[in-house]
């Protein structure tokens, strides 16, 4: 497994370059992925919007704050991504303040449909779900546990209107796009930060 992480590692982005690419790729009106349609295409610069206003306008609270302070080990935050997911929109931002608050975090980005073997590792119920997060040791490249696509709450708001309603469609996407909005990215941060540190522990 370490062989597979090294290999993603070098296959990845900072947090600048991975936003440099989707808004060069969108110049040319195509997204990231190997599928190309005039819809990833729209939410790829929907999501170039979010991202901007998230930059602005995400903190990260104090008892946040405190606790990365209290890391001891250096961990790499490997984020599997593409540039036209909702959810990657709303998270990866806030994942990116986290790792700006402590030299113990550093942030690397994958995408997905170039990563298959990392992805594969990693599925939700079966499915190639992102954004997905894998917590990775910085000295070994030791994976100590991963998380997404999305914060408890949200993954739950779209199981339920699932099992009411039989399908995901527009509404359930503009109902989790509150959800977000409300959240503030608080519930990322949150179960992130217990997820470091139980990898503490180890």
């Amino acid at each position: 497994m370490s062989t597979l992480i090294e290999k993603s590692l070098d296959n990845s982005y900072s947090y600048s370059e991975y936003r440099n690419h989707i808004s060069m790729l969108l110049q040319d009106g195509l997204s990231t992925g190997l599928t190309q349609s005039e819809d990833l295409t729209h939410y790829s610069t929907l999501n170039e919007a979010r991202m901007n206003r998230l930059e602005k306008t995400i903190k990260v609270p104090q008892e946040i704050k405190d606790k990365l302070a209290g890391l001891e080990k250096e961990h790499i935050l490997l984020v599997i991504s593409e540039g036209w997911c909702g959810d990657a929109a709303q998270i990866v931002p806030v994942i990116k303040k986290m790792a700006d608050e402590t030299d113990k975090l550093e942030l690397s980005i994958v995408l997905r449909d170039e990563n298959d073997d990392l992805m594969n590792e990693y599925l939700t119920n079966g499915a190639r779900s992102i954004p997905k997060l894998v917590l990775v040791e910085k000295d070994t490249l030791i994976a100590r546990g991963s998380w997404g696509p999305r914060p408890h709450d949200a993954a739950k708001l779209i199981t339920d209107y699932k099992a009411k309603h039989g399908v995901i469609d527009q509404e359930a996407k503009t109902e989790l796009q509150k959800w977000y909005l409300h959240d503030k990215g608080e519930s990322t941060m949150e179960e992130i930060t217990l997820l470091l540190q139980n990898a503490e522990n180890m």
